[in-house]
C-alpha cells in the first residue's frame, strides 16, 4: 500500500488570513515529498470555506514549483460547472508549467450549495458530466476537435500550448459500487472515499475495484485506486480525543453541504445536527496513537487498497499537521511500504 497527501485548505476559522492557507499546504507538500508519500491531491470547491481552491491548477502549478519530482493529482475537477474549451487549454498549460507532473481527477461535483451558485442544474450533473468528459478527452487529444451536444455547439479548434504528457493520467471520482466497477472496466484510474463511514463502506468500495480488475483482465492492468480517508498520528490521548472532536466538528459542515441545499454565511459553512456520534466518528477514521492507526490500516491493506490519500488537514493547526505527518512517515508507513522510508 502506498501513501498520498491531500492539501484540502479546510477553513473553519474565517480570521486566519487565506493566504497563509496556501502558504501551509506549500510547506505540508516539501514535507510530504522528503517524507516518501507517493503523491499530492488538491480538490476543488467554489463559494465555501471546505477545501478551499476554486482552482486547484494553480495550487498545482506553485506546489509544483517548490518540489522536485511528486506527482500531483487534482482531486478533482468539478467538470459540469467549467467550459471544456477554456479547462483543457488550462490544464495543458499547467502541465507545461509542471514539467509533466500532472495528473487529472475529475468528477461531476457533489454539492447543490454551489451547482445552484453555477445556475447548474444538480439533476443535471451525470449527463453534463459524460459529455463533458467524453469532450475533454478529445480536447486533450491535440486534434482539432468540433463538438454538437445538448451542451456545446462549436466548429472544430485545437488546443495550445500542447502538454507534455500525451496522454495526461486521468482518473474518475466514484463512491458506489456500479460506478467504481465501470469505471476500472472502461480502464479509468479511480478516485474514491467512505466519507466518514466504516469498514463496511471500505469493503465495497474496494471490492468493486478488485472485482472489476478480475473480470477485465489485462484490459485493467494498470488502473489504479486511490481512497480519501481522514487520518491523524496523534501525540497522546489528549491529542487524539481533540482530533476526533475536530473530525466530528468537519463532519458536521460537510453534510449541510454534501445532505442539504447548504446553509452559509459569508462563506462559512453552518454546522449541522446530524445522526452521527463522536464514538461513531473515532470508530471509523484511523485518528489515534501510531499503534492504533497501524491496526486500523491493516484492513485497508487486507482488502488491497492500493493507495491511501491522507487527510491530516481536517481542523488542526499547520503544526499539528507537520508533527502528525512526521508520525505517520516513522511509525505507520514502514508496516505496509517495502522500501524504506526516506
Amino acid at each position: 500500500m502506498k501513501f498520498s497527501f491531500y492539501l484540502p485548505c479546510y477553513w473553519p476559522d474565517l480570521s486566519y488570513p487565506a493566504h497563509r492557507l496556501y502558504e501551509d499546504a506549500v510547506e505540508e507538500s516539501v514535507f510530504a515529498e522528503a517524507l516518501g508519500f507517493d503523491t499530492l491531491c488538491i480538490p476543488e470547491h467554489h463559494f465555501i470555506n471546505y477545501l478551499t481552491h476554486p482552482q486547484p491548477l494553480l495550487t498545482a502549478v506553485k506546489v509544483a514549483s517548490r518540489t522536485r519530482a511528486i506527482r500531483i493529482i487534482t482531486s478533482v475537477l468539478v467538470l459540469p460547472v467549467h467550459d471544456m474549451r477554456r479547462l483543457a487549454g488550462e490544464i495543458c498549460q499547467a502541465d507545461c508549467l509542471m514539467e509533466g507532473r500532472l495528473e487529472l481527477g475529475v468528477g461531476r461535483g457533489a454539492f447543490a450549495y454551489e451547482f445552484d451558485r453555477f445556475n447548474v442544474p444538480p439533476e443535471e450533473s451525470r449527463e453534463r458530466f459524460d459529455d463533458a468528459l467524453a469532450l475533454l478527452e478529445a480536447l486533450l487529444s491535440g486534434r482539432e476537435t468540433g463538438w454538437k451536444s445538448r451542451w456545446y455547439d462549436f466548429e472544430p479548434v485545437a488546443i495550445t500550448p500542447h502538454p507534455v504528457q500525451r496522454p495526461i493520467p486521468l482518473w474518475i471520482a466514484a463512491l458506489g459500487y456500479e460506478a467504481i466497477y465501470h469505471s476500472v472496466r472502461r480502464g479509468y484510474h479511480v478516485q474514491t472515499t467512505p466519507l466518514r463511514g466504516g469498514q463496511e463502506t471500505v469493503r465495497m468500495q474496494a471490492g468493486a475495484f478488485n472485482d472489476a480488475r478480475r473480470d477485465g483482465g489485462a484490459a485493467c492492468k494498470g488502473v489504479r485506486f486511490s481512497m480519501l480517508r481522514m487520518v491523524y498520528v496523534a501525540a497522546d490521548e489528549a491529542d487524539r480525543r481533540e482530533k476526533i472532536a475536530m473530525a466530528y466538528d468537519n463532519h458536521r459542515r460537510f453534510c449541510n453541504v454534501f445532505s442539504t441545499p447548504g446553509t452559509v454565511s459569508n462563506g462559512g459553512i453552518l454546522p449541522l445536527d446530524i445522526a452521527e456520534t463522536m464514538d461513531d466518528i473515532a470508530d471509523a477514521l484511523p485518528i489515534g496513537t501510531a499503534g492504533e492507526v497501524v491496526d486500523k490500516l491493516g484492513d485497508y491493506d487486507d482488502l488491497d487498497v492500493m493507495d491511501l490519500l491522507c487527510n491530516m488537514s481536517f481542523g488542526a493547526s499547520h503544526g499539528d499537521v507537520m508533527a502528525s505527518m512526521e508520525r505517520f512517515a516513522r511509525d505507520v508507513m514502514p508496516h505496509f511500504t517495502k522500501e524504506e522510508t526516506p
